[in-house]
């Protein structure tokens, strides 16, 4: 016997009616033996369905089927759920062993459990199990292969809601929620909590990540915003939950390629949808960018905040390194107060020197941090400094004085010329502006002023052949991205005043390889091949780089082209160029060559 009972009411009673079916099949065989419920349409805060038709059937099956559109797409998908084979070994339980939902890019095969207690209020108990589960959305934001995982769900009815307790088990399978992507499973949470209304509470919960370590977590939901939250999680292992969680979110920040190893602990509070406190403590890590732009080793914190209270936050490290430099062992102590960060006086070694930083402050407002501060270079040896940089040789001292230095959303700029010495000489660079100085599109704008530096000095260290004499120099609107030229207007010239001013064969022969053409012929087809060294009245070097396109010129300009270096006196020699225009990336070969050994000139 075939009875079908077909109805076509609101969403409500379609479900109730699914459900009031699924218990029918306690009744006797002869009464009943399949169930159809069909509905034109039912309305959820997330989805649509049509053309809902529900079978429920006493030889153990059950199905739904339905095309469904979820919130905000205009397509419909067929859906199907099913149980195949479905049980009620005592009275208020029924199983469902194998069970599956399949819709477009969705296959969940699962086993199902339900059972209603037997006590004056109302409880069940719901545990499902995934088996080799997938699922895909059509935006690529969400996706799972192979899932298997366990669910368990009590539910106990109190005066005005749900008290719950819920447990998940992901056993194995591979997750993505973008931005996060989990390889494989062995994560499990625990929680308990209630539920009423627009309310949802955690008394309770601790999640167990794996390789990661445990928290413990409670908090508040009220209509869909988060009201209270918990945080306490020790000894967590750094590596796992840098790849796991905290990677993904930092993409397009200075710490999205890092190294690191060692154990952090952390604390939260938010109350009432306002941050209360919260710690970070940091035992023995070593965290290294992949690009060798920083690094530190051993590095230990213990940084409290609060809001209401003012805290003293201490971090330490035994060495590291920025930009190559390398970094001695230092310890930072910092005053917090709400949002702002306050340090009289920081003293951070570096090789045999040190940089002091002064009036360091910091706050964070309108969602963005903004500090400023101001510094000292204490000197440090040149031997030492391009040793660690990978530079030649360079002799002497570096020290500078930087004025005041401000951040703010991503941008550098300095209030005031940083000075250096060098090469027995000044340099200043003023105008001085960075953007994201440490992001993967870092861009530099400034303009640099050198002053009487020693030629001796400067060619000695690069190998280029004896010059000497002082230069004076001015790189005017230097742009840089990622640390590279972009464009420049540099001009090179001899420094005013009477000092000596003599040029080596070989030095004229590396100007010649750089973009001149005469010189070096000229000497080896007179005299002047007898001569080690000669007089010189002037030199002068312009680029204007474009383009990666640097456009050169000299102290004056020749029919055939233009003067580099101006003879003066017996011996004396005049250096030509006639190449106005070289690649930049040409030119830089051309300099590393010559200064790598004893190049041969390059004639064209």
């Amino acid at each position: 016997m075939r009875d079908g009972i077909r109805h076509r009411r609101n969403a409500t009673i379609v479900w109730m009616g699914f459900i009031c079916g699924m218990l029918s099949l306690t009744l006797p065989a002869h009464a009943i033996s399949r169930i159809t419920i069909e509905a034109e349409t039912v309305e959820a805060p997330s989805v649509s369905l049509r053309k809902v038709k529900g079978e429920l059937g006493l030889d153990g099956r059950v199905r739904l089927q339905a095309d469904l559109r979820q919130q905000g797409s205009a397509d419909w998908q067929a859906l199907t759920l099913a149980c195949d084979q479905a049980l009620r070994p005592v009275p208020d339980e029924w199983r469902c062993e194998r069970g599956g939902l399949k819709a477009a890019n969705v296959k969940l095969p699962f086993s199902l459990l339900l059972k209603q207690g037997k006590a004056a209020a109302a409880q069940y108990q719901v545990a499902l199990t995934l088996r080799d589960a997938s699922f895909s959305n059509q935006a690529g934001t969400q996706a799972a292969e192979k899932l298997n995982a366990d669910l368990s769900l009590e539910l106990r009815q109190q005066a005005n809601g749900w008290q719950w307790q819920a447990a998940l088990d992901w056993r194995s399978g591979e997750l993505y929620s973008q931005p996060w992507y989990f390889a494989e499973g062995g994560h499990r949470l625990v929680a308990s909590g209630y539920y009423a209304g627009d309310e949802i509470k955690v008394d309770a919960a601790e999640v167990t990540l794996a390789k990661v370590g445990k928290a413990a977590l409670s908090g508040r939901w009220q209509a869909g915003s988060l009201q209270d939250l918990s945080i306490d999680a020790a000894q967590l292992q750094l590596a796992p939950l840098y790849h796991l969680l905290l990677q993904p979110l930092l993409a397009d920040s200075a710490l999205n390629k890092l190294d690191i190893a060692g154990q952090g602990s952390m604390k939260f509070e938010w109350r009432n949808g306002e941050p209360v406190s919260a710690l970070l403590a940091l035992n023995d890590v070593d965290l290294e960018d992949q690009d060798g732009r920083f690094a530190l080793y051993k590095l230990n914190s213990h940084i409290p905040w609060s809001y209401d209270e003012a805290q003293v936050a201490q971090l330490a490290y035994a060495g590291g390194h920025f930009l190559k430099i390398p970094l001695g062992e230092a310890s930072v102590l910092a005053d917090l107060n709400r949002y702002s960060l306050t340090m009289s006086q920081l003293y951070l070694p570096i090789l045999d020197g040190a940089l002091s930083l002064t009036d360091v402050s910091a706050t964070r407002a309108a969602g963005d941090w903004h500090w400023h501060l101001r510094a000292n270079l204490v000197p440090i040896s040149m031997p030492v400094l391009s040793q660690a940089l990978g530079w030649p040789r360079m002799e002497g001292k570096v020290a500078a004085a930087i004025p005041m230095v401000t951040y703010s959303r991503g941008n550098l700029t300095t209030n005031g010329d940083l000075l250096f010495q060098m090469f027995n000489g000044n340099i200043s660079v003023s105008n001085l502006s960075m953007q994201t100085p440490l992001g993967a599109a870092s861009r530099l704008h400034a303009d640099v002023q050198m002053r009487r530096l020693d030629l001796g000095d400067i060619t000695r260290t690069f190998s280029f052949g004896a010059i000497e004499g002082k230069l004076d120099g001015d790189v005017a609107n230097l742009e840089l991205s990622n640390w590279q030229p972009v464009s420049f207007d540099a001009r090179l010239y001899s420094s005013p005043g009477s000092y000596r001013k003599k040029i080596s064969q070989r030095a004229v022969e590396n100007i010649t390889a750089l973009g001149g053409a005469g010189a070096a012929a000229a000497i080896q087809r007179s005299v002047l091949r007898f001569f080690s060294e000669f007089n010189y009245k002037q030199i002068g070097w312009n680029c204007q780089l474009r383009n990666d396109v640097c456009l050169m010129s000299g102290v004056e300009y020749t029919p055939q082209g233009y003067v580099i270096v101006k003879g003066s006196g017996i011996p004396a020699i005049t250096v030509m160029g006639y190449n106005h225009n070289v690649g930049w990336s040409d030119l830089l070969a051309r300099l590393k060559r010559v200064t790598e050994g004893n190049s041969k000139p390059i004639i064209k």
